[in-house]
């Protein structure tokens, strides 16, 4: 899915977060959609999204088995960016590497349910935030290359958790807890962090608050796989991250269906 704001990050009111799902006959908008009645069918067809070939099976999100082994989306310090040596001129592939982690990078604090550490690109922001369903978050470093940023979140992961509970994600309906927890995490990063990569720390950057189309989730959430349950159908009750949520509770991760051909009904 990809996702836009309908305003400015820091405005009078938190942006909301306007989805459409991409399809290859365009772009479908989802904004009218929670309320109403949601097909997603799986056609079994399944493409790389990096070489485009159809596959039985996946490794990785949406990789056949050779661009897994070998394409640079694929690269351990995708996962692990403290392994990079893009700014070393290495890698899969060197241009690839120097085009996305030899740039900017940002190190942040977002608030899903509960604090987390991140790194993104910085011109991934605010998707990569939007992405995983952050209602707060705040950029805490800036650096000039993915390994920089990876060695400041691992530092802060003796601190903080890196991951999001994706249950507690979208349940989560009120901010205001996360605005105290969020400055209270930022002091304590003030505080832990290496005093080699204090250099690089943000103290003042402004929080982003961001609204998603999700409202009054039921209380019992349970995640479904196309692979098991070709055909998902009922009323859509909203999105949240990369999350759709249908009214009884079934919850279908987008992100980990890329590369699967589905119709939308």
């Amino acid at each position: 899915m990809r996702a836009e704001l309908d305003g400015p990050l820091q405005g009078n009111r938190p942006p909301n977060v306007l989805y459409t799902l991409e399809r290859a006959s365009g772009g479908m908008p989802l904004a009218n959609l929670p309320g109403r009645p949601f097909t997603l069918r799986f056609t079994g067809v399944r493409s790389c999204v990096c070489c485009g070939r159809q596959v039985k099976k996946f490794y990785g999100q949406g990789m056949c088995w050779p661009c897994f082994q070998n394409a640079p989306e694929a690269s351990p310090c995708i996962i692990r960016p403290e392994l990079c040596e893009a700014h070393l001129g290495k890698g899969r592939d060197v241009q690839w590497e120097q085009d996305h982690h030899n740039q900017e990078h940002v190190v942040y604090l977002a608030f899903t349910g509960g604090v987390k550490v991140g790194v993104t690109r910085g011109t991934q922001i605010p998707v990569r935030w939007i992405d995983q369903g952050a209602t707060l978050a705040v950029p805490i470093a800036r650096v000039p290359y993915r390994q920089l940023a990876g060695a400041i979140e691992v530092d802060l992961k003796q601190h903080f958790a890196d991951r999001t509970d994706w249950r507690r994600m979208l349940l989560l309906s009120d901010p205001a807890p996360g605005e105290v927890a969020l400055s209270e995490a930022r002091q304590k990063v003030a505080e832990v962090l290496d005093p080699a990569l204090r250099l690089y720390f943000l103290p003042a950057e402004a929080v982003v608050q961001l609204a998603y189309p999700l409202h009054n989730p039921p209380p019992k959430l349970v995640s479904v796989l196309l692979d098991k349950l070709p055909e998902i159908s009922g009323k859509l009750l909203g999105i949240k991250g990369q999350y759709l949520v249908w009214a009884d509770g079934r919850v279908l991760n987008v992100r980990n269906h890329i590369g699967y051909h589905v119709s939308v009904v």
